[in-house]
């Protein structure tokens, strides 16, 4: 699975019409929603501001008055065809005053994304299972114990009201051997989230 790195721009011209392409690293389809609507906020003199996502969540796409088809799903094939996940293009259109047909405007919009996606640094990310180990105080030598015994990573401690580890494991039986030794004492909380390997 791929993402990029940072947010990227690019743009293309196309009889007259200027293209410009944004691509967004984002995770959430509220977080994709988010940085539709500031684009579409700083390009509110644009002709059109058409949007694909694909993030953990779901994946959308809209025309923006385009004509049906032309505009939101080539851009998200394009990022498809490119295996790209958890990303979010938005391309602006400024009319030049020549029309472009449905087959120009799903080639301009194609061909929008590409370049953008061209510019940007492109990550391999793979999908690990996120765990809560939550325990007492005094169950922390138990809890470093069967981090170190599973070759868990923790990626994240919280100390409040009880301790909270968040750890990563490839294999869901290693947590549940600690689910099921500590039954009580260690309780489990599971949650998806994405890690990047370099």
């Amino acid at each position: 699975m791929k993402t990029i790195a940072k947010a990227v721009e690019s743009e293309i011209n196309v009889k007259k019409s200027q293209f410009i392409c944004h691509l967004f690293p984002t995770k959430t389809k509220k977080e994709s929603k988010e940085i539709i609507l500031k684009v579409n906020e700083q390009y509110n003199d644009a002709t059109h501001n058409c949007t694909a996502y694909i993030v953990s969540d779901g994946e959308g796409f809209d025309d923006d008055g385009e004509p049906g088809g032309t505009a939101g799903k080539p851009m998200i094939n394009v990022l498809r065809k490119n295996e790209l996940h958890n990303v979010t293009a938005v391309v602006t259109r400024y009319f030049g005053g020549i029309k472009l047909g449905a087959g120009g405007l799903v080639r301009a919009y194609s061909k929008s994304v590409l370049e953008a996606i061209n510019e940007a640094e492109i990550l391999e990310v793979e999908l690990y299972d996120i765990y809560k180990l939550i325990f007492e105080y005094s169950d922390i030598k138990l809890a470093d114990g069967e981090v170190r015994n599973n070759n868990l990573e923790v990626i994240a401690k919280d100390y409040s009201d009880k301790v909270i580890y968040e750890v990563v494991s490839k294999d869901f039986r290693d947590i549940e051997k600690i689910f099921e030794k500590y039954n009580g004492e260690i309780s489990v909380e599971f949650k998806n989230k994405e890690v990047l390997v370099k």
